[in-house]
């Protein structure tokens, strides 16, 4: 039996857990894990090509774990490369050493090593996810993580039937390592993906692939919690269900008031957690995602789908699907009005259980530009726009890896690994948004620098998007911290007028926002997790061109304000 059926059977057989014992959240689940990353045949669009997994899977394992629970989880890397682990929206508190992003925190983990991560859940609860953080390799090296209330706890929200996890993702024909590495040799934009993908699989209007689509299972009148992740590598998505409503209940492991709505956008890196009530006449109904691309730049125009399907229970007798699966209307794929839309009607439950606690008093105001730069390229060899290399910055500096971890770097003193004069505000300022600027402002300088902040310093922090080369969406994510985003608009960011209009009461808590294309976001969280932490953005082209920047947290006062010791297995470099 092929490596793709039996990934599919193991995840028939976890949606069967999850139907019928519901992985009830009273019960106990591992404190340790093993997961083995090796180079597994997977085919898809009628071809085969060796992907790297963990344990063979693609999706690749589930992690199950209560609220406020502690694990650990070996690596051990039998693959072909290096590869990093990253536990993306776990906080990690005072242990950035398993937080993962390759050169920030650790070292890569080389072919025949391994390295024991300990991730220390603290107050998320809802969905996240982990996945590589070296290269592109989170492609195929990504999987979900179920953080269950507390055992004396329950959901904000009626009981569901049965919960089952959406990943969405890309696939490309191509090894995705050359894909990485023809894109930073050539210095222009990578090849688009061949397909998109619902739980690894490409679905019904992709070539060799009806037979695999990945199918749910539901009941008349029943209620169902999917559990969407975006792990798609470079495209934010609009996510539908034909004839169908959800309800958002939760958002990057937070709770969220109910909002419903006929779609979803998602940006790489998040999660939502959504309801989904089986109320329509029994059929089959295409899920469908999509891109959702706000600038002008290359995108996969495919359509990934994933098929609901009733079953006779609680009908009237049994019923006839319709010979083709009914399609959802999807937003096109440049609305970016539909996607600000989405991702402002966002709030907090911000109820007596579940308290916010929004920064009010803010002791550092940051200002960042995300921008797409270009630096110039002998004989214009290049294959970016007039034969430059494409780039990416934060204010300017695009981000280069050191050769030692930051974190290592920081920690035991070694000095001239990198710089902390990492700017608070732009260095110049320009009309941000403008169509047309002058081409010495897309050349940005090249550093490692970090922004050091005083521990539970307070801190607002606004994103503005530039129209340098290309505008563009871009989801930043910060590791270590879950941040409220108190506001979000078109254009230039007005200091005077925009604050005005911040949502103060109750601003979802998130750990990757998207920066509308020729936008602003602000975002607010308190520094009281010390460390290094990584902030960049998520479309992985943008983070290795460098949109990328890190947060050092000092230590505070006494041994429960300081970083934790470093655990004896930490990878070398």
């Amino acid at each position: 039996m092929e490596v793709s059926r039996i990934s599919i059977h193991l995840q028939l057989l976890g949606l069967l857990m999850a139907v019928n014992g519901f992985l009830l959240h009273c019960q106990a689940w591992p404190a340790r894990y093993t997961f083995v990353v090796e180079d597994t045949p997977y085919t898809r669009l009628c071809n085969t090509k060796n992907i790297l997994t963990v344990n063979g899977q693609f999706p690749g394992p589930t992690l199950y774990v209560h609220k406020g629970q502690t694990i650990s989880v070996e690596v051990i890397n039998r693959g072909s490369r290096n590869i990093t682990l990253h536990w993306h929206g776990v906080a990690q508190p005072r242990n950035p050493w398993s937080d993962g992003p390759d050169y920030i925190t650790q070292c890569p983990i080389q072919p025949g090593a391994k390295f024991t991560q300990k991730i220390i859940f603290s107050t998320e609860e809802g969905t996240l996810w982990w996945h590589a953080h070296s290269e592109w390799d989170r492609a195929t090296v990504h999987g979900a993580i179920i953080i269950y209330p507390s055992k004396k706890s329950k959901y904000p929200f009626p009981k569901p039937h049965a919960e089952i996890p959406i990943i969405l993702g890309e696939w490309w024909k191509e090894d995705i390592g050359k894909l990485y590495t023809r894109t930073i040799q050539t210095g222009g934009d990578p090849n688009t993906s061949d397909a998109f993908l619902i739980n690894g699989q490409p679905g019904d209007l992709y070539p060799c692939s009806k037979s695999d689509t990945f199918k749910v299972t539901v009941d008349y009148g029943k209620t169902y919690l999917l559990r969407l992740i975006n792990s798609a590598v470079q495209e934010i998505l609009f996510f539908t269900i034909a004839n169908h409503k959800v309800t958002v209940v939760g958002t990057d492991a937070s709770y969220t008031k109910p909002f419903t709505t006929d779609y979803v956008t998602i940006s790489p890196g998040q999660t939502m957690d959504l309801l989904l009530h089986a109320n329509q006449s029994p059929n089959h109904y295409y899920m469908a995602a999509t891109a959702y691309v706000g600038g002008a730049v290359p995108y996969d125009n495919t359509t990934t789908t994933a098929l609901l399907q009733y079953t006779n229970r609680g009908t009237k007798g049994n019923y006839t699907p319709s010979s083709t699966p009914l399609l959802p209307n999807l937003p096109a794929h440049n609305d970016t009005n539909a996607s600000v839309h989405f991702s402002g009607s966002l709030r907090s439950l911000a109820d007596k259980n579940h308290p916010i606690d929004v920064p009010l008093k803010i002791t550092n105001h940051l200002f960042f530009t995300v921008s797409v730069n270009t630096f110039a390229c002998p004989n214009n060899s290049c294959t970016g726009p007039n034969g430059t290399r494409l780039a990416a910055s934060v204010n300017n500096i695009s981000f280069v890896n050191p050769s030692i971890d930051i974190l290592q770097a920081y920690y035991y003193h070694v000095n001239g690994a990198f710089g902390t004069r990492f700017p608070k505000t732009p260095p110049l300022l320009f009309n941000f948004t403008a169509q047309d600027l002058p081409l010495y402002l897309q050349t940005p300088k090249q550093g490692t620098e970090v922004k050091v902040l005083e521990y539970n310093a307070t801190v607002e922090l606004v994103f503005q998007g530039t129209n340098l080369v290309a505008g563009d969406d871009h989801p930043m994510h910060l590791h270590g911290f879950s941040f409220y985003v108190v506001g979000m608009g078109l254009g230039n960011f007005d200091k005077d007028k925009d604050p005005l209009t911040y949502n103060l009461v109750d601003p979802p808590l998130q750990n990757t926002i998207a920066v509308p294309v020729n936008g602003w976001t602000t975002i607010r969280f308190k520094a009281a997790n010390p460390g290094v932490w990584f902030m960049h953005c998520h479309l992985d082209r943008h983070m290795s061109w460098g949109m990328d920047m890190a947060f050092i947290v000092k230590n505070g006062k006494g041994p429960k304000a300081h970083i934790l010791p470093p655990p004896p297995d930490m990878p070398p470099c």
